[in-house]
Formats: C-alpha cells, sequence, structure tokens
C-alpha cells in the first residue's frame, strides 16, 4: 500500500515461506514479558497509557537466538472485571505503519464497546519505537525528486536510484532486514498475546492490518476470538499484482474527486467540469516538472499531494486548497501539503514497507516485466501508474531473497467481520468479497458508493454501531446468498467545501 490510513486515525482522534502450522512458540519466562510504565507520547500519556518493550526473537526459527524489542501500549478496561473482555490488538496498516498510539482507539467505537476490552498498540518490528529501527536513506522521499513519466526520462533517473535505496537497506538492515515479513509480524502478535496472559486475542486491523489479521487466522486459528478487518487486503494478490490494481482504482477516485471540484467551482475556481480541472492538474504537473515551485514542489511531489485524496473524501478540501495554493505558485502551502503527505526526511515507515513487500513475495526481477506491465496499466490509470512503480521499484534489486507467499485458508468458525467501501482505491472492493468467500463464517459491511480507505469509526453510525455489537456481543449481520455484502451502510460523505485560502 503506498500510505498507511494516518488520516483516519486523525480522524477519530488517534495520534499517531507457507504459512503452515505454526512455529512452536515458547511462552516468555519469567521476568521477560513486558514491564510497563510510563509513556512517553503526551497523547498516551493523557489517555492514561501504559508503555513497555516485548522482547522476541529476531529469527523464530531459533526462538532461543537473537532477540529484538517490540514496542507496546495498553489503556485498561474500565468496564466491571465480570463484564471484562479481553485484549484487541490493532494495526494501521503500511506495511510499515507504526501503531503504538492505537490503544487509543477504543475510545471511538460507539456504545461504550471499547471499554471492555484492552486495547494494545505496537510498533511491529523495525517500525517506529521498536528496536532496532530500520532506515536506509532517510533523505530519499526529499524534494525535486525525478519527474514519474518514462517519455519525461523517468527511466534514466529512477532506475540507479531505486538499485540505490536497495543497497542503502542491504548496508542499514543487517540481520534484521531477513526477518520482516508478514508471518514475522504476526509471530510477534501471538508472543505479545503470551506476554499479556491472554488465551485469545482480539484484533482490528486497516488496509495492509488486514493481511496480518487473515494471516494470524489462518496460522492461529484457535487464538482468534473476534476480528475486524477494514480495508481488506486480497489474499491472493502478493504485493506486485496488488499495485496495478490499485492503480486503476486510483484513477477512479481521483477523476471522482476532480468531478467534485468542477461542482464547487465557486469555491475553488479551478475549471467548471471534471475535464477541465484534471487538464488544470496536468497543466501545473508539466509546469512544476521544469520548474520546481520553491524549488522543492516538482511533478513528483505535486502528484503525491494529490494521492491523498484517492484514499479518503475527507481529504478533499486540504488537497483542493493544495490545488488552488499551486495555481497561485504558493511555495511555502505546497511544501506544507507535501510534507503532511509523509516526513520527506524520515524513511523508516518506507523502507519498512519496501522490506516486508519485497520478501513476503517475489517481485518481477527483469525491468522489460515492470515497463510491459506498467505501460499497459498506464494507458487506462495515467494518474498513479509510475509513481507506484517507481515506489516499489527496489524490490527489484532488493538484497533479501523472498520466500513464498504466506497461505490464506478460512479457519475460523465465525468471523472477521469485513468492512470495506464499494470504490476503496488503496484496497479494492474485491478483495473484501475474496476474504467473505475465504472466511465462510465472515460478515461484509460496504459503504455503498464509497471511495474512502478504512472508513469504520468515522462517525457512519450504521458501520459504527455493527463494529459495537460484534465487540459488545459477537453478533455479526447475517450473511446473504450470492456474492455480495451482507449490511449495506451509507459511505463517508465528502465534505462541504471550504472557503479556499490565499
Amino acid at each position: 500500500m503506498r500510505r498507511t490510513i494516518i488520516t483516519l486515525l486523525v480522524a477519530v482522534g488517534v495520534t499517531l515461506g507457507t504459512a503452515g502450522p505454526a512455529l512452536a512458540a515458547p511462552a516468555p519466562p519469567p521476568g521477560q514479558g513486558i514491564t510497563w510504565g510510563p509513556c512517553t507520547s503526551p497523547s498516551l500519556q493523557q489517555a492514561k497509557a501504559e508503555c513497555g518493550f516485548l522482547k522476541v526473537p529476531l529469527d523464530h526459527a531459533q526462538p532461543a537466538g537473537k532477540k529484538i524489542e517490540i514496542a507496546v501500549s495498553r489503556i485498561r478496561h474500565t468496564v466491571p472485571q465480570a463484564q471484562y473482555q479481553g485484549v484487541v490488538l490493532v494495526n494501521p496498516g503500511g506495511p510499515g505503519g507504526p501503531g503504538l498510539g492505537l490503544s487509543r482507539l477504543g475510545g471511538a467505537v460507539p456504545k461504550n464497546a471499547g471499554a471492555a476490552y484492552d486495547w494494545i498498540g505496537f510498533d511491529p518490528r523495525g517500525v517506529g519505537t521498536s528496536r532496532p529501527a530500520l532506515t536506509c536513506d532517510a533523505d530519499y522521499g526529499g524534494y525535486a525528486r525525478p519527474d514519474y513519466r518514462p517519455e519525461n526520462g523517468a527511466e534514466k533517473a529512477w532506475l540507479p536510484k531505486a538499485e540505490a535505496y536497495a543497497r542503502a537497506c542491504g548496508k542499514a538492515g543487517g540481520d534484521l532486514l531477513a526477518h520482516l515479513r508478514t508471518e514475522d509480524t504476526v509471530r510477534d502478535m501471538d508472543l505479545i498475546r503470551r506476554a499479556l496472559g491472554a488465551p485469545q486475542i482480539n484484533y482490528y486491523g486497516f488496509s495492509y492490518g488486514t493481511m496480518l489479521g487473515q494471516v494470524y487466522a489462518t496460522m492461529f486459528p484457535d487464538k482468534v476470538r473476534r476480528m475486524v478487518l477494514d480495508g481488506v487486503v486480497d489474499p491472493r494478490d502478493w504485493w506486485y499484482r496488488a499495485n496495478l490494481n490499485q492503480d486503476v482504482a486510483f484513477q477512479r477516485n481521483i477523476e471522482t474527486f476532480f468531478d467534485w471540484v468542477a461542482k464547487n467551482d465557486a469555491t475553488y475556481h479551478l475549471g467548471t467540469t471534471g475535464d477541465a480541472v484534471e487538464k488544470r492538474f496536468y497543466d501545473l504537473a508539466a509546469e512544476f516538472r521544469k520548474a520546481p515551485l520553491g524549488g522543492r514542489i516538482g511533478s513528483s511531489e505535486w502528484t503525491d499531494i494529490f494521492l491523498r485524496a484517492g484514499y479518503n473524501v475527507g481529504e478533499y478540501t486540504s488537497v483542493a486548497d493544495a490545488f488552488v495554493a499551486g495555481t497561485k505558485k504558493d511555495a511555502a502551502a505546497l511544501k506544507a501539503a507535501y510534507d503532511q503527505a509523509g516526513s520527506p526526511t524520515d524513511d523508516n515507515n518506507y523502507a519498512v514497507y519496501l522490506a516486508t513487500q519485497c520478501t513476503d513475495a517475489p517481485f518481477p526481477h527483469d525491468w522489460a516485466t515492470w515497463k510491459r506491465d506498467n505501460t499497459a496499466t498506464d494507458r487506462k490509470a495515467p494518474f498513479e501508474t509510475w509513481g507506484n512503480a517507481w515506489y516499489n521499484a527496489p524490490c527489484r534489486d532488493w538484497p533479501v531473497k523472498p520466500g513464498p507467499a504466506p497461505k490464506v485458508a478460512g479457519t475460523l468458525r465465525t468471523g472477521p467481520l469485513l468492512i470495506s467501501e464499494t470504490y476503496d482505491g488503496a484496497t479494492p472492493y474485491e478483495g473484501a468479497l475474496q476474504a467473505r468467500r475465504t472466511f465462510p463464517g465472515s460478515s461484509l459491511v460496504e459503504g455503498v458508493g464509497g471511495h474512502t480507505h478504512s472508513s469504520s469509526l468515522s462517525g457512519i453510525a450504521c458501520t459504527d454501531d455493527t463494529v459495537a455489537d460484534y465487540l459488545l456481543t459477537g453478533a455479526l449481520p447475517k450473511r446473504t446468498g450470492g456474492d455480495r455484502s451482507d449490511r449495506q451502510c451509507p459511505p463517508l460523505p465528502p465534505p462541504s467545501p471550504a472557503a479556499a485560502g490565499g
């Protein structure tokens, strides 16, 4: 996935090999569990969270070998002990998304349903405050990067750039680099469960976190109590094909955004039709390619700012304001908009993203395959195809041999609760349908006609109350016949246009 769900988490008030039988993972010896203490994060302190570290094997095949540390946070239940329902582990996606702050998520669940659980946030191995954290080239995502388009010399610029990044990760990653696959994090999750003394976990996963959930349910089905998966990754697409599928979905979503801007031309004055707004976007991209605004915002940075609108309709006003700033050549405003999309001087999330995707399953090594597939996709989806290709291009030269993709099998008796909007760009809706087919005890809630990725707990009562009822009682929407959703809810609506700044 190109981005984690940072926007969603802010909206709900939260800061931020083949999978066969699980390896025997011994319970942590006395004194090697989690020692809880104060959190350093002000938001976690305010929420009265506890924080600590759990030592886990670097290589789960050698449980007595070298250890690394997983940063964990906890917000305890507030109901009487007789009403306590266990622990909920939460993951925000990525791969590479930090999740320590997500112990606060329980407060966003309606009907006070979150109060019955201990909410557990954690930074996955290699991420954030877990130790060690992977970084390869902190300035790789910096400013005025090469243009994404092949006709503008992208291959000559990006191929050596991506290769150099892969080499840098090989040097910086050490022995951690070979142990950042999805299955490694899943086994860490089960060790967190053991350290907490929980016979089972509940789980809430967003985006890539839904893949962690599906693999956990496959490897440890008897350890799953309740599971919510929002923005469901298709378990058949590890990961090369999934990125191509994203490109087509993001094209549809950005065109929907351009239509919204045109509908609100009285506010933004960027064009009265979607086609006119789209043309202005590409005209400015060409202008910034030739002369990056403020020496920083070139065509690649410009495109990345707009990708936020492809993820979440809640970003429409901020991206439209950035669009207006671009027409006014407001370099400071555009730099702020680009920085908001992800730090250009901290590659930890990106490094772990690649370390996971590049080693979960093979990517094509020959550039001819990449060029053929992305050229074909670009014909129908020019907005994001080449940007996404270069984002993932270091996988061609990744210094760690990939394993076979983990398998996902529907071995749960009930669950998960699956959630997806119809036109999710990052995890297309077909992934949710496939998970529903795979897990015959699951139910799927659809935000009908929506364009937002991972939109639960964003204020849509139909969806959020379904989550609350499931967490309170285990009740799932009744399965319907056919290959379709089981409950249809309104989607997250686009916002009212803001008065364009400047």
